[in-house]
């Protein structure tokens, strides 16, 4: 089964990433990669950069420059190849404590969504 999850940052601390939370993502993809587990993965720029929104309401077509505004900007999405939904949750959960880990003050959620497959 295939699931797609969104990282999406709700508290965005005024200090850049640490070196320490990259090394730790690249640790984290090599061993879902070698798991068999991680098809695709990358980060996203935020919507204020190039970003686009296209919404169909009554009948009418809009097309929204970012930014957008939702305080929660989605950074990044990983599509694993998994047994289960709980397979799927667990590696999400360790990217998301990641961030808690190695980032303080930063807060975000993620969404596991299954790829419809027929």
């Amino acid at each position: 089964m295939r699931y797609f999850a969104t990282l999406r940052v709700t508290t965005q601390p005024t200090t850049p990433p640490p070196p320490a939370l990259f090394e730790a993502i690249m640790a984290l993809g090599a061993e879902a990669t070698a798991a068999g587990a991680l098809l695709d993965t990358a980060g996203l720029m935020p919507s204020a950069a190039d970003g686009a929104r296209v919404e169909l309401l009554d009948g009418r077509l809009t097309v929204t420059d970012g930014p957008f505004a939702e305080t929660k900007e989605l950074i990044s999405y990983a599509v694993y190849d998994v047994r289960s939904r709980d397979e799927a949750v667990e590696w999400a959960s360790r990217f998301v404590r990641l961030h808690q880990e190695h980032w303080d003050g930063w807060a975000g959620e993620a969404d596991v969504l299954r790829v419809y497959e027929p």
